[in-house]
C-alpha cells in the first residue's frame, strides 16, 4: 500500500553546480558546509510562501561526516541558513543513499503528522574527503568472509557485474556512457538544466571571489571510439573505465517537503508526491544490484508492477550497475523513459547529495510529461545495499482523485 497517513509532497528542489574534486575544482577552497548553506537558502528564498518557523526538521546527508562535512550537518546548515534556533536539525549516512534517505525519513515524519514541512539533502565535497579516508574497515570483515574484499572498492564491484553477467558486456556500457554525455548536453542546450542551479560564490586565493554557475564534470562530444583507450584503473584487462564511471564530485542538494494538505493551505504546487520507498541489501560485492530488490519492494508497497513507471531516473555509478538494473526489468538500453537529461556519469555523484538531484529530474520529466503517472528515483549504495522512491506525478489528469481518496 502506499505511504500510510498524511500525502508527502516535494514542493522544490535545487542544488549547486557540481564540480570536480580536484586541486582545481570548482570548490577547492570552499567549505562542504558553505555549499549546502547556499542551497538550503536558495531553496527558501525560491519559496517565500513557507513559513520558515514551520519547518520541522533539517536532514542534511554526507558520506564523510568529518571536518567541514561534521558536527551535525542538519543542524549546523539550519542555523548558518538564517533558520529560527527553534528549528531542528540532524546528519544523516547511507553513503550515496544519503539524501534519498534524508527524503524518506523526514517524508515518514510528515506523514505520522510528527512535522508539516522540513528540508532534506546531502553534501559531499570529495576533494577534501574522499571516500574511504579515514574510515577503518572492522578487519572481520574480510578475516571472517563477512564480505569479498573487492566489496570495498566501489570500482571493483562493477567489475564484478561485468563477470556475473555476460551480457553487461563493456561495449554496452560504453554505449550507455556516451549516451549519458550526450543526453545531459542536448538538455543544458535546451535549458533544462539551469534552472535548478544555485550560483554558489567560490573564493580563489589567487583570484579573489568567483561564481560557480555551472557543472564542471560533463564532457560533451565523448564518443565510444574515443574510450577504447581508456585505462581500467579496477583491474588490469578490465571493463570499467572513467568514461563508464561517474567522476569524483563536490556539490550539494536541498528539496522541500511538505504535507500535502499544508501545502495546499499555504499555495504551494507539488512537483512529486511520494507514493512509496523501500531499501534492500544484496552481497556487498555486487553492490550495484541493490536497486533492483527495493525498487521490487517499493514496487509491492504502492501495489503498483514495473510496467506503470512511465519514467526512471537512476543514478549513474556506473554504467554497468544502470544496465544490470535494465535488464532485470526488461528495459531497453536506450529506452527514452530512462534518464532523459543524462546522468551522473555526465553530471557527477556527490554522493550523499545524488539522491535529490534525481528527484528534481524527474520533477522536470513529471511537467513534460503529464501522461505519465508514475516515476522512479532509484540508486545502488556501498557495503551492498540499494534504495528506490516510487513518485506520483501531480499534473497527471488522476492525480486529485487519487489524493483525495489517499486523505480519506
Amino acid at each position: 500500500m502506499p505511504l500510510l497517513g498524511r500525502d508527502v509532497v516535494l514542493v522544490d528542489a535545487v542544488r549547486s553546480p557540481f564540480g570536480r574534486a580536484r586541486p582545481d575544482g570548482l570548490y577547492a577552497h570552499t567549505r562542504a558546509d558553505d555549499i549546502a548553506v547556499a542551497v538550503v537558502r536558495d531553496l527558501l528564498r525560491r519559496n517565500p510562501g513557507v513559513p520558515v518557523n514551520s519547518i520541522g526538521d533539517v536532514a542534511i546527508a554526507a558520506t564523510t561526516q568529518s571536518g567541514d562535512q561534521g558536527l551535525t550537518l542538519g543542524r549546523t546548515v539550519a542555523l548558518l541558513a538564517g533558520l529560527p534556533t527553534t528549528v531542528p536539525g540532524f546528519a544523516i549516512d547511507r553513503m550515496c543513499a544519503g539524501a534519498m534517505t534524508a527524503v524518506t525519513t523526514l517524508a515518514s515524519g510528515i506523514a505520522v503528522g510528527a512535522v508539516d514541512a522540513a528540508l532534506a539533502g546531502g553534501v559531499e565535497h570529495m576533494g577534501r574527503h574522499p571516500l574511504g579516508r579515514d574510515a577503518e574497515p572492522n578487519p572481520r570483515f574480510v578475516a571472517e568472509r563477512i564480505v569479498s574484499p573487492d566489496a570495498l572498492v566501489m570500482g571493483a564491484t562493477a567489475e564484478n557485474l561485468h563477470d556475473r553477467f555476460p551480457a553487461l558486456t563493456k561495449e554496452r556500457a560504453d554505449a550507455f556512457g556516451a549516451a549519458s554525455q550526450a543526453k545531459y548536453a542536448t538538455a543544458l542546450a535546451a535549458g533544462h538544466i539551469a534552472g535548478d542551479l544555485v550560483p554558489v560564490g567560490v573564493p580563489d586565493p589567487d583570484r579573489g571571489w568567483g561564481l560557480a554557475t555551472a557543472d564542471e564534470p560533463p564532457r560533451p562530444g565523448t564518443t565510444v571510439e574515443g574510450m577504447a583507450g581508456l585505462p581500467t584503473p579496477f583491474r588490469p584487462g578490465g571493463r570499467v573505465t572513467a568514461a563508464t564511471s561517474s567522476p569524483l564530485t563536490d556539490g550539494a542538494t536541498a528539496a522541500l517537503l511538505v504535507a500535502g494538505d499544508v501545502a495546499a493551505a499555504w499555495g504551494l504546487a507539488p512537483k512529486l508526491r511520494l507514493v512509496s520507498y523501500a531499501y534492500a541489501g544484496v552481497p556487498p560485492e555486487v553492490m550495484g544490484l541493490g536497486p533492483v530488490p527495493a525498487t521490487e519492494r517499493a514496487l509491492e508497497l504502492a501495489g503498483l508492477s514495473i510496467s506503470d513507471i512511465g519514467l526512471f531516473e537512476l543514478n549513474e555509478a556506473f554504467a554497468v550497475q544502470v544496465l544490470s538494473f535494465l535488464d532485470a526489468f526488461g528495459i531497453a538500453d536506450d529506452d527514452p523513459r530512462v534518464n532523459p537529461y543524462g546522468g551522473a556519469i555526465a553530471v557527477g555523484h556527490p554522493l550523499a547529495a545524488s539522491g535529490v538531484r534525481l528527484m528534481s529530474q524527474l520533477a522536470h520529466q513529471f511537467a513534460a510529461h503529464p501522461e505519465v503517472r508514475y516515476g522512479v528515483t532509484a540508486m545502488c549504495v556501498g557495503l551492498g545495499q540499494g534504495g528506490s522512491v516510487i513518485w506520483e506525478n501531480p499534473h497527471h489528469p488522476d492525480y486529485t482523485v487519487a489524493t483525495e481518496e489517499n486523505n480519506r
